[in-house]
């Protein structure tokens, strides 16, 4: 296995440009455009979540080593097909029906994309109708729920109950969060898990997955 140190200490300063060409160095001296992905991209996207969550790293931090990762998978993008791409499972994410906001749910869907998961982002003010319809349509591992408002809380619940009605609630695993959301309401309603940022997303999307 290559030694991606170099590439990792990139993504932690968020330095894009050294991060191509780090990327295109591996590339040119025969490393795996997988290994790549997974021991140098993903492996620098997951020390940064961590730091984030541990309050090291904040959100300029994150939006700067996403961009780096962001470039590199470009770079490496003509090397693989779409199914040599590693991915570490698909999610499904939006903001409940009645909420508009989205940079919570923006951020963590940016984070989960630089770690590794393929996400489908349905934006904000999402009906349970919506979650049903495109968990058929992209057959995901995870289902994530966003609300600021504390009056759309139990909109998360609403959409639990439609993915129960459609047959589908044993497919996936359910995650919520944002701002007035608790890991006591996550268990109250039965989701698999609770993220209070994008940081810990990645963490518990990778468990939840057994990653």
């Amino acid at each position: 296995m290559s030694d991606y140190s170099n590439l990792i200490q990139a993504i932690l300063e968020g330095d894009d440009v050294r991060c191509v060409e780090l990327t295109n160095e591996a590339l040119d001296e025969g490393a795996s455009p997988q290994d790549i992905v997974i021991s140098g991209l993903q492996a620098g996207m997951l020390i940064v979540g961590d730091r984030f969550s541990a309050g090291d790293f904040f959100i300029p931090d994150m939006l700067l080593a996403a961009r780096a990762v962001t470039r590199a998978m470009e770079a490496i993008r003509p090397h693989l097909s779409d199914s040599e791409m590693p991915t570490l499972g698909r999610v499904v994410i939006g903001t409940v029906s009645g909420d508009i906001h989205d940079i919570g749910k923006n951020l963590v869907a940016m984070f989960l994309r630089g770690a590794g998961f393929e996400v489908f982002d349905l934006g904000t003010n999402v009906p349970g109708d919506r979650f049903v319809t495109a968990v058929k349509e992209h057959d995901p591992d995870i289902v994530g729920m966003s609300a600021l408002v504390t009056t759309t809380m139990s909109n998360m619940q609403h959409v639990i109950a439609a993915l129960d009605s459609a047959a589908l609630l044993s497919q996936v695993k359910v995650i919520v969060g944002g701002a007035p959301v608790t890991q006591r309401f996550a268990d109250q309603i039965k989701a698999d898990g609770y993220a209070p940022d994008g940081g810990a997303a990645i963490n518990l999307c990778r468990k939840l997955l057994g990653k």
